[in-house]
């Protein structure tokens, strides 16, 4: 496995051909840029989207040039407090042109997936994300092994199967 520096990861998202899968499998995350944003929205405070801008005009950049990029996410129900405020940033992503479903953990149990989150990259790269327990980054590695790439495959095609597009989703209270 080969480790992964953030603009190497970035850079991933302008040179891909044509599809991005991407599994997220965790509850909660705590990455820099979000924790404000997190706590700004704990507070009852309105968010401008600012600062989800850049990534916005990624996914506008790859769809215009007919790329895809779909997201399933993996999440307990009802969910925790980082999913409900994820939720409601998700629509800026979906306008953009990400194509996000959310499944209930409780209809995965018998699905293999894989020990963390995963991207999927034109179907021959696999960038694994790893995570402390509190969700902060703990780094970035990348895998081109034949059962890696079955596994993600396989899991996201499951997940996804199952997944409940963003605009028809109705988080449980």
């Amino acid at each position: 496995m080969a480790v992964l520096s953030r603009a190497e990861f970035d850079a991933i998202f302008e040179t891909f051909e044509r599809e991005v899968l991407h599994l997220e499998l965790r509850d909660t995350y705590g990455t820099e840029a979000e924790i404000p944003q997190l706590a700004k929205w704990k507070a009852g405070e309105p968010d401008d989207f600012e600062w989800l801008q850049g990534w916005c005009d990624t996914l506008r950049r790859g769809t215009e040039a007919g790329k895809t990029f779909r997201r399933a996410l993996v999440v307990s129900e009802p969910l925790s407090e980082y999913q409900r405020w994820a939720y409601s940033t998700t629509q800026p992503l979906v306008d953009a042109g990400e194509d996000i479903r959310w499944v209930s953990r409780r209809r995965v149990s018998s699905i293999p997936l894989p020990g963390n989150d995963a991207y999927l990259v034109d179907g021959g790269l696999v960038v694994w994300m790893h995570y402390s327990g509190d969700g902060a980054s703990t780094g970035i590695e990348t895998s081109t092994e034949p059962a890696d790439i079955e596994l993600c495959r396989s899991a996201f095609a499951a997940v996804w199967r199952l997944g409940i597009p963003h605009r028809d989703y109705q988080p449980p209270a």
